[in-house]
């Protein structure tokens, strides 16, 4: 604890720029260090949490269920997010509990084990869900109150004058519009909710791990030290990529959506296009990974939009390395067949469940064995609709536990 506490200066400089709570305890669960976010968040003073068993900071129901959790984390260590599939909750010292977020980050000093925990209160968001449900609740009675309304209408109509037919099936029609509009309006505030806590979470982790590798890069100062140096600036920068695709995929979508989607499309070169992607897919492989791309590639000139092709393959590549373990081969081909040009992604990965390769292509889905993973369920379907507008198509065969093969086929001369 000694050599951990001697660092203190160090660590109060990163601890107090963060906004999150920061919570580091060694081996025996007895927190070594604390930041003023932490502290505040608990209702604790300067330094008071020091020294403490973490079970003050946990309900006393969950004490024996987390020392089981604890030393089995320890003993895998893994970055990771608690709480997956449950609420996790804390207690202040006033014994007030609220919700919180959390993610663990282990990590070694002078051999000795520690865990250090980004804390997050989200009281605002659970009243914002609960908020959120009870709208939808409302809206959804508001719909029911609206078609009885408009059902007696329509009886009240067909009493009065049986031979007014065409009056009845105007206000049919009318009746069919002010549900769809009601229901689109519905599905509108669910799909805003669902986007706005997407966009939180997948952008939330990435830089909750950014911060903690650049913390634990700032303490390896050694030159022996290097490779744990490296290890957290790799890290660092594959978050950064990861982060930088899902904008991209978002100003897709937004293209897409608000009838932008004018594509720019110029004479480039076959092989430009191959090393790009290649070199974006190289830097995020993981270990014993290989991938196998053509390099004896002819001097053939695409006239297509190179962007947005570059965006669909990318998207391919970085599914088939993100959903295959490491020490697998990820293949990547193409051929010239007639007018058009074919690309073949291939992976050894987990495969895509039969019962929902039928909703692959659609927005937000995720397929039930990657629900854990990062990710926004966009990328796929980006990917198809600028493929149909480029007059090209997308397909896939995949089986799982085996892996999956995506073909991209698009002509090599664009109509502009």
């Amino acid at each position: 604890m000694q050599n951990f506490l001697g660092n203190r200066d160090i660590f109060n400089v990163l601890f107090q720029a963060a906004s999150e709570g920061i919570i580091v305890v060694n081996s025996k669960q007895i927190v070594v260090a604390a930041n003023r976010a932490a502290e505040e968040m608990f209702g604790y003073k300067e330094g008071e949490l020091e020294d403490n068993h973490l079970d003050i900071l946990i309900p006393k129901e969950y004490h024996h269920r987390h020392h089981g959790h604890f030393e089995h984390f320890i003993e895998n260590t893994e970055k990771r997010q608690m709480g997956h599939g449950r609420d996790l909750y804390g207690v202040k010292k006033d014994g007030t509990r609220f919700p919180v977020e959390a993610g663990l980050n282990p990590f070694q000093l002078d051999g000795e084990d520690y865990v250090m925990s980004l804390v997050i209160d989200i009281t605002i968001r659970k009243e914002t869900q609960q908020q959120i449900r009870e709208l939808n609740t409302q809206l959804e009675e508001k719909i029911r109150a609206r078609t009885r309304e408009l059902s007696e209408t329509v009886e009240e109509l067909q009493k009065l004058n049986l031979n007014l037919e065409k009056e009845v099936k105007r206000r049919t029609e009318a009746e069919r519009k002010i549900k769809d509009a009601l229901q689109k309006e519905k599905e509108l505030n669910e799909l805003k909710t669902k986007f706005l806590s997407l966009v939180s979470h997948e952008f939330k982790t990435p830089l909750s791990g950014i911060l903690t590798s650049a913390t634990l890069t700032e303490k390896y100062t050694q030159e022996e030290q290097q490779p744990k140096r490296e290890k957290h600036l790799v890290t660092i920068r594959n978050k950064v990529h990861y982060l930088n695709n899902i904008l991209n995929d978002f100003l897709s979508i937004e293209r897409l959506d608000s009838g932008k989607g004018q594509y720019k499309f110029t004479d480039f070169s076959l092989k430009r296009l191959i090393n790009e992607v290649v070199y974006n897919a190289n830097i995020t492989l993981k270990d014993g990974q290989e991938l196998i791309y053509p390099k004896e590639i002819d001097e053939l000139m695409l006239f297509q939009d190179e962007k947005i092709l570059e965006l669909i393959l990318s998207n391919l590549l970085g599914n088939a390395i993100k959903y295959s373990p490491e020490n697998t081969i990820i293949r990547f081909d193409l051929k010239i067949e007639g007018d058009d040009i074919v690309f073949e992604v291939q992976d050894q990965g987990r495969g895509i469940p039969k019962k929902d390769q039928k909703h692959i292509f659609e927005r937000y889905f995720r397929a039930e064995n990657a629900l854990l993973d990062q990710g926004t369920g966009i990328g796929l379907n980006i990917a198809k609709a600028h493929l149909e507008n480029l007059h090209g198509a997308i397909s896939f065969e995949s089986e799982e536990h085996q892996g999956t093969t995506f073909r991209v086929r698009v002509p090599v001369k664009a109509k502009a």
